[in-house]
């Protein structure tokens, strides 16, 4: 349980950074896959090769059926599929905590410099929070660069979820039969064999079908959720932006989302607000005492 442990705390923090559809598939996951697995699964298949007998006293004729029946245990076979699911939500975690970090370095920086006039002081605090994914209450907005990041997860889950369950169709099927017929070398002649509680066995199996088909679909509803949110939000904004004599037309909004260049026309307009403040106040340049005029 230690390593699922590490797991659960990772996918705890991601819990924080998820949609409402997120949380539920993480539930889910925790509840209904990795719970039934580690407490139930595990006991159920831990005599699946003592207990795989056939009728015949060939050297090596068992063994050898079992891996024709079983190419991987069906609980390693879990196991693989539960980690391999969780790993596109890992890497958006970290995706996170990156932007989080890099949006944290801009602010302390530009806090660093706006400390000449309040008011350009705090024009520069609020242009530097654009885009801003931390909100207030400390939560994260899903938007921008982490809407694409999420999106790429969830087509990730979903193709990993489809293979997988399409994988344990070919290699198992969906129910174990009470006796399976090998007639592999060096077994002498077709033999009989018969597996150990194949009823319980098959009831699991499909319990864990069902969760992964709850969870194939909470990504797909979750990413149709997604694309129909943003383009509500694309629309709104169109229908809500009116062009003024300072305001950029469409085709040219461009040019204002490097974050760079948006700072450096902050600090430009903060330097030109304090030439101005200083210029009223009547401080003059040595230059030219005569004119009041001030050279930055």
């Amino acid at each position: 349980m230690g390593e699922w442990d590490l797991l659960g705390r990772l996918l705890d923090k991601v819990q924080s950074h998820s949609t409402v559809i997120g949380k539920v598939w993480l539930t889910v996951l925790f509840v209904f896959r990795i719970l039934v697995l580690t407490s139930g699964a595990e006991r159920v298949w831990g005599d699946e090769q003592s207990d795989f007998v056939c009728n015949t006293q060939q050297p090596g004729c068992e063994n050898v059926c079992y891996d024709l029946a079983f190419p991987i245990s069906h609980v390693r076979f879990w196991f693989l599929q539960i980690i391999a699911v969780a790993t596109p939500k890992l890497l958006y975690l970290g995706h996170v905590l990156h932007v989080i970090h890099v949006e944290k370095k801009v602010k302390e920086r530009m806090k660093k410099q706006a400390e000449l006039d309040d008011q350009a002081s705090l024009f520069l605090r609020r242009a530097y929070k654009v885009p801003k994914y931390t909100k207030s209450t400390g939560k994260i907005s899903i938007r921008g660069r982490l809407l694409r990041s999420y999106v790429l997860h969830l087509v990730a889950k979903i193709v990993l979820e489809v293979l997988f369950i399409v994988g344990q169709y070919f290699l198992y099927g969906f129910t174990l039969e009470t006796r399976y017929v090998c007639s592999r070398f060096p077994c002498p002649h077709k033999v009989d064999c018969f597996l150990s509680r194949p009823t319980e066995k098959s009831v699991i199996i499909w319990f864990m079908l069902v969760a992964a088909i709850i969870s194939l679909v909470l990504s797909v509803v979750e990413l149709f959720y997604l694309c129909v949110k943003a383009v509500k939000e694309c629309m709104a904004r169109r229908q809500d932006y009116t062009v003024t004599p300072v305001t950029p037309p469409l085709s040219d909004r461009k040019a204002f989302k490097s974050l760079d260049e948006m700072g450096q026309n902050c600090v430009n307009l903060e330097l030109e607000l304090q030439g101005r403040k200083l210029g009223v106040n009547g401080v003059t340049s040595p230059e030219n005492n005569n004119t009041g005029e001030v050279h930055i």
